[in-house]
């Protein structure tokens, strides 16, 4: 009678289970409407033929910093440090209420592409 060693085949068994979780987690969101869906990446105009118009829509300027501060030496001088320049960039959110049974979902947009999905609590604006 041959000998099964169990804790190898235990071993492996949560070796692929942690990899199929893992593998998951890094796929994006998406968003399935109708006959079609959109993912991160998706232009605005393919949102709109997929899902149609939402129940509301959003659009403000996003603060965004376009560089670092760091600190300049002179010689003979005290150290100077840059002030970090803040600019903003167009963002648009728009709400889709899916029905009974389903969250409600965020899609975030920049330059016309979307930048994230998020679905019922999640879906909460960040901090403007």
């Amino acid at each position: 009678m041959k000998r099964v060693d169990r804790s190898g085949l235990a071993l492996q068994g949560l070796a692929l289970g942690t990899l199929l979780v893992a593998g998951g987690a890094t796929q994006a969101q998406s968003l399935r409407c109708g006959d079609g869906g959109v993912r991160e990446g998706d232009s605005k105009v393919f949102l709109l033929r997929a899902c149609g118009q939402p129940a509301i829509t959003d659009s403000y300027c996003a603060r965004v910093l376009t560089n670092a501060p760091t600190i300049q030496y002179y010689p003979g001088q005290a150290p100077v440090q840059q002030v970090p320049q803040v600019a903003c960039v167009m963002t648009d959110e728009w709400l889709y209420e899916r029905g009974d049974g389903y969250l409600p979902a965020v899609i975030r947009m920049r330059e016309g592409r979307i930048i994230s999905l998020r679905f019922g609590e999640q879906g909460r604006s960040e901090p403007r």
